[in-house]
């Protein structure tokens, strides 16, 4: 079993890190892998219809991004960097801080004349809990707030929606559930139209989905928990559809987690909550039975619950394809069909 922090790293060239999406949304190219045959072909990302058959049941991520990074001063004048991370409480949120050697306890920072933010408690090195002077903080943000792009992105996007799902809809996420990315409104009407069943779950992407692998056994890395929503009637079809024998299809890793971690039994369970579930080779999973996504960070969790999903010499071997074919990697990049 490849458990190695070492054995999730490749060399990707920096020309192939996607600046900026495709227009429209599903022309990026898409990988197709057969985990039974190892099969591997290329196609565009419209042709997914060509893979999905009657009876599929597809599960979207309907989280929407806030424009969660904003710029303060503290009273000396001194410029600090803020990234909302999850809000714990009336006027709390859990918050990353730079420099957070500027963020003491008792700081207040300030984002316009009435409106700032007291450093109640450093929890780790960079991460903070911030008290806001309003209760009314989201109604606020997208006057004082910005889209937090990944730091890959060094391009400036001129449309912020297009960091957003077509479907996104419940607002908590400081980054964008990505495999999501491409798919149309018109795609989705196609899919319904030939018979797959379209379902939503939310999960709030946060800190837990980025924060590096810097341990060498990967099994001692802990994710950081984020929030999660899954509907009754959600539940229900997913449960119906696992015992008529019909597919399951995960569109990213952020539904994959969820799915799996509220599915440990075999049955799926409705619920809200915090998911902290970290999935790497050995793993068995119990719902899904296909995934769409990107291409993952070098050594990041996302790239070791790929490789749990269709294997860890199959995964190298797509990752080398995609390099050689000149596929667009990360957030903005192609996308994969692993089934």
């Amino acid at each position: 079993m490849v458990l190695r922090l070492s054995d999730y790293d490749y060399n990707l060239p920096e020309e192939l890190i996607a600046q900026e999406p495709v227009e429209p949304r599903d022309a990026s190219r898409l990988m197709v892998v057969n985990r039974k045959t190892g099969d591997i072909s290329l196609c565009i990302f419209r042709d997914i219809s060509n893979f999905l058959r009657v009876g599929d049941v597809l599960v979207l991520n309907n989280t929407k991004v806030i424009p969660a990074r904003i710029y303060g001063r503290k009273e000396t004048g001194a410029k600090i960097e803020v990234l909302l991370l999850r809000k714990i409480g009336d006027k709390e949120y859990e918050a990353l801080v730079k420099p957070g050697k500027r963020a003491k306890i008792g700081t207040k920072i300030y984002f316009s004349d009435n409106i700032y933010a007291e450093v109640l408690q450093k929890k780790e090195e960079g991460i903070f809990i911030l008290q806001f002077s309003s209760e009314d903080i989201e109604e606020i943000l997208p006057k004082i707030g910005n889209i937090p792009l990944p730091p890959y992105i060094k391009k400036p996007l001129r449309d912020p929606y297009r960091y957003q799902t077509v479907y996104a809809a419940k607002e908590g996420a400081v980054a964008a559930p990505t495999a999501g990315l491409h798919f149309t409104q018109e795609l989705l009407n196609t899919l319904e139209e030939k018979g797959v069943e379209i379902l939503y779950i939310t999960l709030h992407v946060g800190l837990g989905t980025f924060r590096p692998v810097v341990v060498e056994d990967i099994t001692k890395h802990k994710i950081d928990p984020e929030y999660f929503e899954v509907e009754e009637e959600v539940a229900k079809e997913i449960n119906l559809a696992k015992k008529e024998g019909r597919r399951v299809i995960a569109v990213g890793t952020t539904v994959v987690r969820v799915l799996e971690a509220q599915g440990k039994s075999g049955k799926l369970e409705a619920g809200r909550g915090l998911v902290d579930l970290f999935i790497y080779p050995g793993f068995e999973f119990k719902i899904i039975d296909g995934l769409i996504t990107n291409f993952h960070l070098p050594k990041s969790t996302l790239l070791m619950l790929v490789a749990a999903f269709m294997g860890y010499d199959l995964m190298k071997r797509a990752y080398k394809k995609a390099i050689e074919e000149r596929m667009r990697f990360y957030s903005f990049g192609d996308a994969m069909f692993i089934y």
